[in-house]
């Protein structure tokens, strides 16, 4: 039968000498943002237009960057970004992609990852703001 008094050298239980021995690790501060999960909620069922139509709106910066990859927007950056941009990002309903480094957003098409076929030749893409309005 197991207890979790000391045993005859003096030693716990295999769990006691565990968390005894291992010093706690600090704690990893969080430099997000506080975001609206509602509106981020209810922007990422939005269409393609309408993403854009808010990104130029919000931020025209970001609407410079965002590339129409078949109905998804996405945005990518040479280097990693300050946390203003980032929560600005996923209010508006992106998400980050860590296999393609870029920040995503599925203009309400949901799918499963798409593993072979890079989306961009599947789908096309273009940049959002290379494209005339009528």
């Amino acid at each position: 039968m197991k207890t979790n008094t000391k045993n005859q050298n003096g030693l716990g239980s295999k769990s006691a000498q565990l968390s005894s021995s291992t010093p706690a690790q600090p704690e990893k501060k969080d430099n997000r943002l506080p975001i609206d999960t509602e509106a981020r909620k209810k922007n990422r069922t939005l269409p393609t237009p309408k993403v854009l139509e808010l990104l130029k709106t919000r931020n025209p910066g970001l609407f410079n960057l965002a590339e129409v990859v078949g109905k998804w927007v996405w945005i990518q950056f040479d280097q990693k970004q300050p946390v203003t941009v980032t929560s600005v990002l996923s209010e508006l309903g992106f998400h980050w992609n860590n296999k393609r480094q870029s920040w995503q957003h599925p203009c309400g098409i949901f799918r499963d990852r798409s593993v072979t076929i890079d989306p961009r030749k599947k789908f096309g893409s273009y940049f959002a703001a290379d494209v005339k309005p009528a």
